[in-house]
């Protein structure tokens, strides 16, 4: 695999690392972040089976046409990710975070999907 500069082949390392110990079933999906510099998008994964349950994003339209900063989009995020499981019966996740630091954008979103119902 072509690793563009060091910062991109570490988040690689560490999402690899994480990913031998973690797998996601239909009764308790993982839920997975990923954050490029405009979005944060998350999904919650069947591992066993391949598939995508439920998936949110800053994309969504009741998200972005908030003019709010990327802390608060991606806060936005992990309410509707949790209003959207719930929904489908999820009630207990796998959190992954894909190689990315725990603080910021993807601790905001992980302590919203928790405050909307989200175990992990």
């Amino acid at each position: 695999m072509a690793i563009k500069n060091k910062k991109e082949f570490r988040r690689f390392r560490i999402k690899k690392r994480v990913r031998k110990v973690i797998e996601g079933t239909a009764e308790r999906p993982r839920m997975s972040v990923f954050r490029s510099n405009k979005a944060i998008y998350v999904q919650l994964i069947d591992d066993l089976s391949g598939k995508t349950l439920v998936a949110a994003s800053t994309q969504a339209e009741q998200i972005a046409v908030l003019k709010i900063a990327k802390i608060e989009q991606a806060k936005q995020v992990g309410k509707l990710i949790a209003e959207k499981a719930i929904e489908a019966g999820i009630s207990t996740v796998v959190f992954d975070r894909n190689g990315y630091l725990y603080h910021g954008r993807v601790k905001s979103l992980a302590e919203a999907a928790r405050e909307g119902g989200l175990k992990f």
